[in-house]
């Protein structure tokens, strides 16, 4: 008789179990209850992901997340003022753009630090109020996209406490940017699970930041995700800011579904977190939509930040560009995989994905897997990853005119990492992160 083998579950895995079990009851929303279910069953039967996984092969989730922190409390436990101070300047890089501001503390709605005014044709709202008192529409909008099935976003699924709700009439192009701020408030080490919707109706446009901050010295975890709904003719810009704490854990998956003739740009720009692992799944369902898809990492440290990507051609006469970079010091590790997949059908995709990574140490280290998955045979498709050392020859051609070595390093490392932040449309938003990249580079040892 054979016996039966059950794998062994690690400390986190555990933690999270029990977690699960003790807070079913009192998680939001009972219509959504059986999708928490089932999201959780989903990872009770794999575990966290590992390098045997392909995808997580790069980022051994299951060792690198060695435990499981406690859920963060609510707001009403805090002591005092100190933590919506903290908050009140966590709009970070993005701090002087006119803006509407929507924050969160610890994974929850602060209504009072948040500009909620009504506008005619968008609707703002609270996540956890929407599934609290059982709203039909979000719950059947919730984790329907192309990242159903990928085991972090299903524990976000499971645990999903508030985020933002955004929706967009159609035609409708809101005055100002939305900027969600998640900020980190606590002392103590906690986890964090926020997930916004954000739903744009035909011809409507947006302006979206979202922004990732927290203290140094806490080992916290995030676990953050967005479903994204773009309709015919849309227009969807993105920028997501990660300046997490030196000791956090970061887990970022934007799930989007694109109409057609619509026009998706997103860019993840990186530079807090110990370990980190931004997840793109793009599905692209009308025919001649357009993305620009670009990133940008600086780490250094002991720092591992993860970008990994699916784009998935359902339909044709669709145009995608990717570009992605990496500056990587000290001991830090760089990880892109990225995925394009032309569907049978998707005739006249144009699809080109490009990742390079700039090493400044022995130490440092950069993985890349651009892969493609070709189905349909009048496409134009292309991939390509670099990795190396700043070229000496353009060192020395700016020394010998009298820079400094020092400078002109920080001018090649910043016109390096220039080619996916000239991708972003907003003007305001574009020279943050050029600036945020000059104080990077400034505070390089």
């Amino acid at each position: 008789m054979m016996a039966e083998i059950k794998p062994i579950r690690t400390a986190a895995e555990i933690g999270l179990a029990e977690a699960f079990a003790a807070l079913r009851p009192r998680l939001a929303g009972t219509a959504v209850a059986p999708r928490r279910e089932a999201a959780f069953r989903r990872f009770e039967a794999v575990g966290l992901p590992h390098r045997r996984i392909e995808d997580w092969k790069y980022t051994d989730l299951r060792a690198l997340m060695r435990d499981a922190k406690p859920l963060a409390k609510p707001l009403s436990t805090w002591p005092d003022e100190a933590v919506k101070a903290r908050a009140r300047s966590a709009a970070g890089v993005l701090a002087r753009l006119d803006v509407r501001r929507i924050v969160f503390v610890d994974g929850m709605l602060v209504p009072e630090l948040s500009d909620l005014a009504p506008e005619s044709g968008l609707k703002i709202a609270s996540l956890a109020a929407a599934l609290g008192r059982g709203d039909a529409a979000t719950v059947a909008c919730l984790g329907v996209g192309p990242a159903e099935g990928d085991i972090a976003y299903a524990l976000n699924t499971a645990f999903m406490g508030d985020g933002a709700v955004i929706e967009l009439a159609p035609g409708v192009r809101p005055a100002r940017p939305i900027h969600l701020v998640f900020a980190y408030g606590s002392d103590r080490a906690a986890a964090v699970f926020t997930r916004s919707l954000v739903a744009l109706g035909a011809g409507a446009g947006l302006t979206l930041f979202e922004s990732h901050d927290g203290p140094d010295g806490v080992d916290y975890q995030v676990n953050a995700a967005i479903d994204l709904m773009l309709g015919d003719r849309a227009g969807f810009d993105h920028v997501k800011i990660g300046a997490e704490g030196r000791d956090a854990l970061h887990l970022s998956t934007l799930s989007a579904t694109i109409g057609a003739a619509a026009r998706f740009a997103d860019m993840t720009f990186t530079t807090g977190g110990k370990v980190v692992r931004n997840q793109l799944f793009v599905r692209c369902n009308g025919a001649g939509s357009s993305l620009a898809i670009n990133g940008a990492s600086l780490l250094n440290g002991r720092q591992h930040a993860d970008t990994t990507m699916l784009v998935d051609h359902v339909a044709g006469h669709c145009r995608g560009r990717e570009v992605f970079k990496a500056v990587l010091d000290d001991a830090s590790r760089g990880v892109f995989q990225g995925k394009i997949i032309v569907r049978r059908g998707a005739q006249k995709t144009d699809a080109r994905m490009m990742s390079r990574a700039l090493l400044l140490s022995d130490e440092a280290e950069a993985d890349n897997k651009p892969e493609l998955e070709i189905f349909a045979d009048d496409v134009q498709c292309g991939h390509g990853a670099t990795s190396g050392a700043l070229d000496d020859n353009l060192k020395f051609y700016l020394m010998a005119r009298g820079i400094p070595e020092r400078e002109a390093e920080a001018l090649l490392i910043q016109s390096f990492v220039a080619e996916a932040i000239e991708g972003v449309g907003h003007e305001g938003a574009r020279d943050a992160l050029i600036e945020a990249t000059r104080a990077w580079l400034a505070a390089r040892p």
